[in-house]
C-alpha cells in the first residue's frame, strides 16, 4: 500500500480509527493494533476538557498511538456553532501539542448533518490560526470545492450519516467529488458499515476512510478492524491497477477462434 499524505505525515495505513463505543480499552487497543491505523480519533467535548476528566483515557490513547508510531487526532464532535469548534480546537491543540483538527460542527441533531455555513466559517477562522483542518462535511461537491479553497489540503465527505452502517448513499456524488478535486487527500467519513464499503471507496480513488462504529461495535471488534485494513489494501491495489469499464452486452471471456470445438457453443 503506498503513503498516505497528511498534512506532510507520511503514513503506512490509509485507515483512520475512532476511539469511542469500545466495550473496554484493552479491545479498543487491540483493534486499533489489529487493524495498522495510524491515526486515531478522540472526541474532546465528550471527555469534558475544561475539567481534563479525561486525562486517563487521554494518556492511555496516547500510549496506544506511540506504539504505532502514529497521530492523535482530535475532533469537535458534538460542536454546533463555529464559536465552540474553534474553542475546542484551541483546547485540544494545548493539550496534546498538535496542530491538527477534526472539525465537526453539527446543524441537525437528528441526522447529524454538518452546518455548512458554521462549517465554514470555522475553517477560515482556524487555518488563519496555523490549524491543520480535516473537515467533516457532507457529500455536497460546492462545499468541498469551498473548503478546498479555504486551504483544506484534507477534506472529509461522509459515506452516510454518523453511525447508520448504511455504507456509500450516494455514489455519483463522491466520485463527482474525486473527479473535480483530483489534488485534495479525500477521507470518507462516517456511514461505513462493513469491509466492502471501505474497498468500494478505494476502488473509486479515494485516499483513506475514517471509522468507528463499524469496528467498535461489531461482534468481534478486533477480527473487524483487520478486515477493514485488508480491505482497504484491496481497493486501492484495485483503483492502481486499473478497473475494466463497465458494458452494456456480455463479451465471451474466451473468443471462439482457434479454440477446439469442445470449447465453443
Amino acid at each position: 500500500m503506498m503513503a498516505l499524505n497528511i498534512y506532510g505525515q507520511q503514513l503506512n495505513s490509509r485507515l483512520l480509527i475512532g476511539s469511542a463505543l469500545y466495550p473496554s480499552p484493552q479491545v479498543m487497543k487491540q483493534a486499533i493494533l489489529a487493524s495498522g491505523s495510524q491515526v486515531v480519533t478522540l472526541s474532546l467535548k465528550r471527555q469534558n476538557p475544561a475539567e481534563k476528566s479525561g486525562q486517563q483515557i487521554w494518556r492511555y490513547l496516547q500510549e496506544v498511538v506511540a506504539e504505532v508510531n502514529g497521530h492523535l487526532l482530535p475532533n469537535t464532535a458534538g460542536c454546533k456553532t463555529a464559536k465552540e469548534a474553534i474553542t475546542l480546537a484551541e483546547m485540544s491543540r494545548e493539550i496534546f501539542q498538535t496542530n491538527w483538527i477534526k472539525l465537526e460542527v453539527i446543524g441537525d441533531d437528528y441526522n447529524l448533518q454538518p452546518d455548512p455555513i458554521e462549517l465554514l466559517n470555522a475553517t477560515e477562522q482556524l487555518i488563519n490560526d496555523g490549524f491543520n483542518v480535516l473537515p467533516y462535511c457532507t457529500d455536497d461537491l460546492v462545499l468541498c470545492q469551498r473548503l478546498y479553497d479555504l486551504g483544506c489540503q484534507v477534506i472529509m465527505p461522509w459515506a452516510s450519516p454518523i453511525g447508520t452502517g448504511k455504507g456509500l448513499m450516494n455514489p455519483y456524488n463522491l466520485e463527482t467529488i474525486r473527479l473535480r478535486l483530483p489534488d485534495a487527500t479525500l477521507i470518507l467519513d462516517a456511514g461505513i458499515g462493513k469491509p466492502s464499503d471501505a474497498c468500494l471507496a478505494m476502488e473509486m480513488g479515494y485516499d483513506g476512510v475514517l471509522l468507528n462504529s463499524a469496528v467498535a461495535l461489531a461482534d468481534n471488534p478486533v477480527l473487524m478492524a483487520k478486515a477493514f485494513g485488508q480491505a482497504l489494501q484491496a481497493g486501492e491495489q484495485g483503483y492502481v491497477a486499473g478497473i475494466m469499464e463497465q458494458r452494456q452486452t456480455a463479451h465471451p471471456s474466451t473468443p471462439t477462434l482457434d479454440t477446439p470445438f469442445w470449447h465453443q457453443n
